[in-house]
């Protein structure tokens, strides 16, 4: 993905406007305990009591969301370009809040859901950026316990500071661990890996103050055990709705989108298998690619399987679906040129109609950048009297702007090219992909993304051993045939 530098004023402005509108949230949110806490009898009661500490906690809530858009200004900047990114944030700040009143007001306040905010944050956020953003939350809520009295009693210190560090160690180990994670159920014995640190700051903390009653003991270990599995059972339930929501690229969705279960990749397979198997093989070379140079390898593998999908209009036309007959041969270069080149537009377009993640639809016009079609380019130059307009049988772009849509510009020609290859020896096959890679830096195709030299380096060997395992030679078998014995 694109890194952000620099922000623009406009950028400036309206990241700051949705920070404040976002901590406004959050004061209307204790607005609405403070009125299911005390009801209406008492609302204006609460102010007069409170007067004092509610501005601490106005001003304490203030800085500390402040200090976290600091943070993203100097560390993400990507984060305060886009709204959509900013209103994730603070929903999540919401839900949590709420939630854990819920739990202090009608369960215990040992039993909050701590784990919830960095579980989400470590999926949809990088993860320095997730331990950030929960150490925030963590100290929110210790404000709100302290100051508010809306979640514990202000003597229950002990409680808050149990709470405090349990919402920050389980968060920084969710954060670490987490990213490991790969399917759902792989969730839920997380959820009780986190019961050891849970445990063990809340018996640590709570129970020299209370003198270890056994039912205390109890409590706690019941309460910690709610905390964690609730944690990732309401992460599980609303991670989903984040998805939809906001179009996120989670490693679960990105699974689920790739099966053949999905409509367009059961219109693929099913209506252009030449196509589908291409796009296999690709979404392979593609994932081990990314893997060797730092990408996102699940990203990378997703876009991959969508990048040919625009060939579903008229598979026919394309090499990989044909049998015997060949549609080019009736038709001249120009128009060949024409159908082969409108492929790319045609698969963002079945990509934005599908729902799935614009990221996609930008590689599928973006996987063959500004390429001339070679073939067609010379047979119409046979054809022809004098020199020829290049750019008229060329893709129309734009190139590559990030560094997966290059992985599979690379990955694309070198699959398809080594299929031709009568000897696909390692040595045939690296001097091919060199070739590829460097007709392509020669013709300025990576000119708009942050690759190196030294990471092309790295996927060229990657490609050479992946394409040597996927076309390996064979052993010829001997012409014998062997009859049934009676």
């Amino acid at each position: 993905m694109n890194t952000v530098t620099k922000l623009t004023q406009k950028d400036v402005i309206k990241s700051v406007l949705t920070f404040f509108f976002g901590i406004i949230g959050i004061y209307l949110l204790m607005l609405c305990m403070i009125a299911i806490r005390y009801g209406a009898s008492d609302f204006s009661i609460y102010f007069v009591n409170y007067k004092n500490q509610l501005i601490t906690v106005v001003v304490a809530i203030f800085i500390l969301c402040a200090i976290l858009y600091t943070f993203f200004f100097f560390e993400n900047k990507r984060v305060l370009t886009s709204v959509g990114k900013m209103c994730e944030l603070f929903l999540i700040l919401y839900i949590a809040l709420a939630i854990n009143f819920v739990f202090c007001r009608y369960v215990d306040p040992m039993s909050r859901p701590f784990v919830f905010v960095s579980l989400m944050c470590v999926t949809l956020f990088r993860r320095i950026d997730a331990i950030f953003i929960n150490t925030t939350y963590a100290l929110i809520m210790l404000v709100i316990d302290r100051f508010a009295a809306l979640t514990m009693e202000p003597e229950m210190i002990y409680r808050s500071y149990a709470c405090l560090l349990c919402a920050f160690c389980t968060g920084i180990i969710s954060a670490f661990v987490f990213s490991t994670i790969k399917n759902r159920f792989q969730c839920v014995v997380f959820a009780f890996t986190l019961l050891l640190p849970v445990e063990i700051i809340n018996c640590v903390i709570v129970l020299p103050v209370t003198q270890f009653p056994a039912e205390l003991v109890l409590d706690l270990l019941i309460f910690g055990a709610v905390g964690c599995i609730v944690s990732v059972m309401l992460y599980m339930f609303i991670l989903p709705v984040f998805e939809k929501l906001f179009a996120e690229m989670t490693v679960f969705r990105l699974r689920e989108i790739t099966s053949d279960s999905v409509k367009l990749i059961k219109r693929l397979k099913e209506n252009a298998p030449g196509t589908y198997s291409h796009s296999v093989v690709v979404s392979q070379l593609v994932e081990a690619c990314a893997k060797a140079i730092g990408e996102d390898a699940e990203l990378a593998r997703a876009a991959a399987f969508y990048h040919d999908v625009g060939k579903l209009k008229g598979p026919e036309m394309f090499a990989e679906n044909q049998t015997e007959y060949n549609f080019h041969d009736d038709i001249t270069p120009e128009l060949s040129v024409d159908i082969i080149r409108s492929h790319t537009r045609n698969g963002a377009e079945l990509i934005k109609k599908s729902r799935l993640p614009d990221f996609f639809a930008d590689v599928a016009v973006q996987h063959h950048g500004t390429m001339p079609i070679k073939y067609f380019y010379y047979k119409a130059l046979k054809m022809s009297d004098g020199e020829l307009n290049i750019e008229n049988y060329s893709y129309a772009g734009p190139r590559p702007e990030t560094k997966i849509a290059t992985l599979i510009m690379i990955a694309d020609s070198a699959e398809a090219a080594t299929r031709t290859l009568p000897d696909r020896s390692p040595e045939k096959i690296e001097a091919f992909v060199r070739g590829i890679i460097e007709e392509r830096l020669d013709l300025g195709q990576f000119d708009n993304c942050n690759i190196t030299m030294r990471e092309l380096t790295i996927i060229k060997s990657t490609l050479v051993s992946q394409l040597s395992g996927v076309y390996h030679s064979r052993v010829a078998y001997p012409k014998i045939s062997i009859s049934k014995k009676k």
